[in-house]
Formats: structure tokens, sequence, C-alpha cells
């Protein structure tokens, strides 16, 4: 008899093992940029963690900031379109600007697949958002918020240059920051670039000018770490921002974004749409949280000296 009760409940549980599995959700995560991207990384944590034990998640990588043209990009796109036929997920997130461009608004726009999307730069609407099958959150960088704080050391600043790699988000950013310094008496010059050599010879140059924004080095595919880090010592003579916090080795002051929090946030808005929440009921929304950094080593090789009330509130460490 005992026999027979345990080979009775050895069979049930495997049938409902069974029956589980295949109820279980299942979630898939479309990356525009490459695994070792430190804001695609930061992004995947985010997602990773929250939907841990939620559903069966899946990742896709579409390699579009190494790889910036638009034929690659609609090539990664129809692959990624390819495995959702094929994973059937029950809700996609999609991270950045490039797997809504090429991706969800030709693809799945207003479809019956629910859509989470986040780090889309300032805006959703050149993609068509809102649809009735989305929501997300946009990326919103600090850039007047980092300007008063460089303004309280710098109260006459008039030029600045904008160095950063030649890839679309890039030059979407400097759009952002040529508008909104402007209304502040600011005049901002462009200089993108795609290799490392052409990134010092533009660094050298722009200390003519009273500041440098170092926005982003991913897309300058033969970045070398210790290589910038010791030109940049030997270089500077003028204040150097960023918005990112791994530009923060080569930049003297920065205010940055946090993509945990998006990827996070796109994480607890899945869950909740597979929980039965209709994603048209989640409004869009922007990120809420900001850090404040210096670079001391950068700050002292270079002379460059910021308000104290700067320097109390930064952290040193990033």
């Amino acid at each position: 008899m005992k026999k027979q009760l345990l080979l009775a409940l050895l069979l049930f549980s495997q049938l409902y093992n069974i029956y589980a599995e295949e109820d279980k959700k299942k979630c898939l995560l479309v990356m525009s940029y490459h695994q070792g991207y430190e804001w695609n990384d930061g992004i995947e944590k985010g997602v990773v963690n929250t939907l841990y034990n939620v559903c069966e998640l899946k990742i896709v990588y579409m390699d579009t900031k190494r790889n910036p043209s638009t034929e690659f990009g609609q090539e990664s796109a129809l692959k990624a379109k390819s495995t959702i036929e094929e994973f059937k997920p029950d809700v996609v997130i999609a991270s950045d600007d490039n797997a809504s461009l090429y991706l969800i608004e030709p693809y799945y726009k207003n479809s019956k697949i629910p859509v989470v999307f986040c780090g889309i730069n300032w805006s959703a609407k050149e993609y068509g958002y809102p649809y009735i099958n989305a929501t997300g959150m946009v990326e919103v960088a600090p850039i007047v918020p980092l300007l008063k704080i460089v303004l309280l050391s710098r109260p006459y600043l008039k030029k600045g240059i904008y160095l950063s790699s030649d890839v679309v988000s890039e030059h979407k950013d400097f759009n952002r920051y040529k508008h909104e310094y402007k209304k502040r008496g600011v005049r901002l010059t462009p200089v993108f670039v795609s290799s490392l050599i052409e990134w010092k010879r533009e660094y050298k140059m722009a200390q003519k000018a009273d500041f440098i924004i170092l926005n982003n080095y991913s897309g300058i595919n033969d970045w070398n770490q210790g290589e910038a880090i010791k030109f940049v010592k030997n270089n500077s003579k003028v204040l150097t921002v960023t918005n990112y916090q791994w530009m923060m080795p080569y930049s003297m002051l920065g205010m940055t974004k946090s993509a945990e929090e998006q990827g996070n946030w796109a994480g607890q808005v899945a869950k909740s749409i597979i929980e039965g929440i209709p994603v048209n009921e989640i409004p869009i929304t922007i990120n809420k949280t900001w850090s404040l950094f210096v670079n001391t080593e950068l700050l002292d090789s270079a002379g460059v000296k910021l308000s104290n009330s700067v320097m109390s509130r930064a952290y040193r460490k990033w």
C-alpha cells in the first residue's frame, strides 16, 4: 500500500511539474546593443534581477552600437522578430532606441504582444509612441542640472565642445544639449569621432573651449581605457563633464543617470502585465535617479577648481 501511495505521489509530482512548466510565462528582452557595454549591462542586470523566478527570460542582443548602419539594424531586427515568432513571449521588453526604431515600430506597433520599452533618449514620440500595446520609461539625462552645477564654479561659460562617438544616439543627445544650453547663453560645438586617435586629437584641440562635454566613447571600437586615462591626465587644462558614470575615469565632473533604474522599472512593469494589469493602463514615465561624481585626480592634475558646495555633495568613487 505504501509503495502504491509513493508511486502515486511521484506521478502527481511529475504531472504537476509538467503543467507548471507549460504554464510558465515567457519574457523576451531585446537589447539594442551588446554585452560589455556598461549601459546595456546595467539595464540587463535590472531586468534579470526583477524577473528572477517570475518568467522564463530570453535575451536578444541587436549589437547596433558597434554596427551602426541602417542595413545591420534592419537585419538584426528581423532576427529578433524570428525569435519572437518562435519563442512566443507574453511580454517583450525593448531596451534603448534602436530596438524600437528597427523592431517594435515596424512590426509590433499596436499589435497583440505587450511591449515595455526603456532607455529611449529624451522622447519616444519619434517612434510613434504611445501604442495601445506599449508603455515605457524614457531616458532623460540631467543636462540642465549639470549645467547649473558647472555654472556655480564657472559663471561666465560661453562656449563648449561636445565630444562623442559618431553614432545615432549621440547625435540625438547633442541636439537636446544644444537646445537647452543655447537657451542659457552657452554655445556648443559638436565633434563626433570613430577612433581613439581622432578622439585624442579632438580632445587636445578642445582645450581652447571653456569646458568639454565627454558624452560617450561607446561606438569607438578601438577604445583603450588605460591609454585614454593616461592621455587625459597629461593633456587636460579645462573642465570636462559627463552624464555617464562609465565616463568618469576621463571626466572631472559627472551627473549621471542609472541604467539599473531603467531595467528595474521595465522588469516590474513586465511582471505587472504578466499578473494581469493591461499595458495601456500603465503610463509612460521618465527616470528619476541621478548621482553627482567628481574625479579629484583629474581635477588636481589639470589645476581645475570646483566650488565647495559641489565638492561636498559629490561622490569620489563610481
